[in-house]
């Protein structure tokens, strides 16, 4: 029996139990008249409360990505069992609509399929195969070199997918979809302006949070590289409904305003990676601009249209650029070219007696991956075993690669290079899905998440910023974004008025329970 054959089984038996559970609030002594008028009613509060949990959900969900940002980006244990145990909550809440509601199904998980099978082979990794007794101590040997951080790391994994899945399932219109959208911009454009209050205003240990030193960091952030991977997303997200949208730019001067001072920000906090991922979302963004248009022009032969949406797209794009330039030479200026130099240095320059630079990092990360090329050492394990092929003083010990993709390889092997295939390849049929699916925000939308990812993939290469919990959830309501059906705006709909004051939705309900019951 195909498994797809056994989920529609469970779903059905699912539908019947409650229709059988609704049918038994029922008295049984009522007239038959009685008994359906009761029946539509309670059909009825049941559609109710399903829409109330639906919105519930969804913006407890949107709370959730705020809050999660706020506590230095929710790196310490508490600010993250915090966020576990919020998103595993609002999973609850989903059984429990799904129940009500009587479906619980979401279309498209491809996206999130390779991360639920990562989460559960950290899990594997972290299981004792045997045990020994060293110098009197019992020591466990298993896969990774640290089973409990293996086990930590899906926990962290499970509750980010969740996340994600729960933002495919709740966001089921176009205005919910506006609503994600915009609260992760503004999400990012808050934070942008706390980074500049801060730079300028910040002259001692502490501002608002009391773990911010002063010249260190960006924000909320202990790193400014983490800051830049919440920037990202938004800058992508804002191109994609800007450039990226075919009609309805009234608002492009606030979008345009919008991703000038996200610029300013990521400009003001100096992180290389951060100013080379949005060049590379904007290279991208303006490929895809080119390819929308020459598609848009052969499919509808308007070229006065057409003439005039990419003259108004290429001013405001020299704007923007002027605007960027002058932003990074005035407030940039000798900073960011002191960086770039730095940079240099750090790749070009002989090992030093820490170690402590990328290039010595990679080197030892390079190592480990060759000495587990198969299952890897432990995902969330690197800390661990990285120090036996960083040869270094040992004073500063790295705990995470500086280079996600590389992490990857040697914390999980080939299984795991095999999952970042499986990613890349749902990745890919998605876009083409999308691309010749959607239409209007919708398609914008899309398109910007995309941009988003791609900023996010690049700078990937030399940070690790979706090991923070705050930026990593960012991640998944782009992947959110594009793993969502063609929607509909529901406040459009045309309201027709029944002949009684029944619900129209419990006419619906009473006769799927009819055919259910007979």
């Amino acid at each position: 029996m195909s498994l797809k054959t056994r989920s529609s089984r469970c779903l059905g038996k699912c539908r019947r139990l409650r229709v059988k559970f609704l049918q038994n609030l029922i008295p049984k002594k009522l007239n038959p008249s009685q008994r359906r008028s009761l029946s539509r009613e309670t059909g009825a509060n049941a559609s109710r409360v399903a829409n109330f949990l639906s919105a519930v959900i969804f913006f407890a969900l949107i709370a959730v990505v705020i809050l999660a940002a706020i506590p230095y980006g929710s790196v310490e244990p508490w600010a993250q069992a915090i966020f576990q145990c919020s998103i595993f909550a609002l999973g609850t809440l989903w059984a429990i609509q799904g129940f009500t509601a009587g479906s619980r199904r979401v279309s498209n998980l491809q996206l999130f399929f390779p991360l639920m099978a990562l989460a559960a082979y950290a899990i594997f990794q972290g299981l004792s195969w045997s045990q020994g007794e060293v110098a009197s101590v019992n020591v466990v040997n298993a896969i990774s070199a640290d089973p409990f951080e293996s086990w930590w790391f899906a926990l962290r994994v499970a509750a980010l997918t969740l996340a994600g899945i729960l933002a495919t399932r709740f966001t089921s219109t176009i205005t919910r979809l506006k609503i994600l959208i915009h609260a992760l911009i503004a999400l990012a454009l808050v934070c942008g302006v706390f980074g500049i209050l801060r730079q300028s205003m910040q002259h001692d240990q502490g501002f608002l949070l009391p773990a911010l030193r002063y010249g260190g960091g960006f924000a909320q952030f202990i790193n400014k590289n983490h800051f830049a991977f919440l920037i990202e997303p938004a800058i992508g997200l804002l191109l994609g409904i800007t450039l990226l949208r075919e009609h309805h730019r009234q608002h492009l001067l606030v979008y345009a305003a919008a991703i000038i001072l996200l610029w300013v920000a990521l400009v003001m906090s100096r992180s290389r990676g951060g100013l080379l991922a949005v060049t590379a979302q904007m290279i991208f963004a303006a490929l895809l601009f080119i390819y929308s248009q020459q598609r848009s022009r052969q499919k509808h032969h308007q070229r006065r249209s057409w003439i005039y949406s990419l003259g108004v797209t290429a001013a405001t794009t020299v704007l923007l650029v002027v605007a960027i330039v002058g932003g990074v030479v005035w407030l940039g200026g000798d900073q960011l070219t002191t960086g770039i130099q730095t940079a240099a240095l750090e790749i070009n320059s002989p090992i030093t007696h820490e170690g402590a630079n990328r290039r010595d990092i990679w080197k030892a990360t390079w190592r480990m991956a060759r000495a587990h090329p198969i299952l890897g050492a432990g995902l969330g394990g690197f800390w661990a075993e990285v120090p036996v092929y960083h040869d270094a003083s040992g004073v500063e010990t790295p705990v995470q690669a500086h280079n996600d993709y590389l992490e990857l390889w040697a914390s999980a092997g080939v299984v795991g290079v095999g999952l970042f295939v499986w990613f890349m390849i749902a990745l890919v049929k998605r876009v083409r899905w999308f691309m010749a699916t959607l239409s209007g925000f919708q398609r914008a939308a899309a398109l910007g998440a995309l941009v988003g990812i791609v900023g996010v993939g690049v700078h990937s290469l030399v940070d690790f910023g979706l090991h923070i919990t705050a930026d990593a959830l960012v991640f998944m309501m782009l992947l959110a974004i594009l793993s969502l059906d063609k929607l509909n705006n529901a406040t459009h709909r045309k309201r027709i008025k029944p002949r009684r004051s029944d619900n129209v939705q419990s006419e619906v309900y009473l006769t799927q329970a009819q055919g259910a019951s007979s």
